[in-house]
């Protein structure tokens, strides 16, 4: 077992492990921590805690020091820069003429760099706006160009649900979403109704997904022709959140049987093509 602390750093929303060393932390605490970018200001998330040796992605940062008035700040006088940074970096691209939108910027906690984030639909030569932005900020300068779900969780927003953007809120990482899930959970495929405001599949499609497939695994889909207890027929319906099937027996093609799924029994599924079964229950008669 490693012990560990958690902690998100400024403008992050995933949580990183530090060795706590020496130090008790709890949640809430400011910290220093050691990172491949050097050393940075975070909020402590969960304190010291003993994790699995597996889980821990070595090597394992130490936490340096609990933030000071000085280290609190720097952090404050970090974060006013970034505008005016923003609009000498905005100011340079429109003169160097390149498709690119800066959409934000981080500062390293100890000055010695400033870090821009940008869309673009394509590769960007920005060698030559690297050092004109070097010269006019006198230290040293990074580019990355990010995609547009990551633009969307760094300028957050509201969804159509009238939440903050989930990803800006508490997504550690993008989960892949496919258009499968929402025909599963049975929603519009309107892309409008689907998708983000990145122009992306809605990241809380995979939230429930797991449980769709749950219920999916134990309830006759459309088109199934199982036994019941007043004898063969098909699935016209099934809800998988109650359970509740219509189904049209053979021995009273005109209406619809409302039968629970744990008194089925399948004896055969559609056909992968739905076409056919899709046909064959269009032409079925009204119940």
């Amino acid at each position: 077992m490693t012990t560990v602390i958690g902690a998100r750093l400024s403008g992050a929303s995933k949580v990183y492990y530090f060795s706590p060393g020496e130090l008790q932390l709890e949640a809430g605490d400011a910290v220093i921590v050691d990172t491949a970018r050097g050393l940075e200001y975070g909020e402590v998330v969960f304190g010291n805690r003993a994790v699995a040796d597996q889980t821990v992605v070595p090597p394992l940062k130490p936490v340096m020091r609990k933030a000071t008035p000085d280290d609190i700040r720097r952090r404050d006088e970090n974060g006013a820069k970034k505008q005016d940074a923003i609009a000498v970096c905005r100011q340079k691209i429109a003169a160097h003429g390149l498709e690119m939108k800066v959409i934000g910027a981080d500062y390293a906690f100890d000055g010695s760099k400033v870090i821009f984030y940008f869309t673009a639909d394509g590769r960007v030569d920005f060698r030559e706006l690297v050092r004109d932005l070097a010269g006019a900020l006198h230290m040293r300068i990074e580019l990355r160009q990010v995609g547009v779900r990551d633009e969307a969780k760094m300028l957050g927003g509201l969804g159509i649900c009238g939440q903050s953007f989930c990803c800006a809120q508490f997504l550690s990482d993008f989960a892949p979403v496919s258009i499968k899930m929402a025909k599963e959970q049975n929603l519009s495929l309107n892309p409008v109704k689907i998708s983000g405001t990145c122009g992306r599949l809605m990241c809380c499609l995979k939230y429930e997904q797991e449980g769709y497939e749950a219920l999916g695994r134990i309830t006759p889909r459309a088109g199934s022709v199982v036994d019941t207890p007043q004898g063969k027929g098909m699935v016209i319906d099934a809800n998988l959140f109650t359970g509740q099937l219509k189904v049209r027996l053979d021995d009273a093609p005109d209406t619809l049987a409302l039968l629970q799924r744990d008194t089925v029994k399948v004896l055969s599924l559609p056909h992968v093509n739905r076409k056919g079964a899709k046909e064959k229950l269009e032409k079925s008669p009204p119940a």
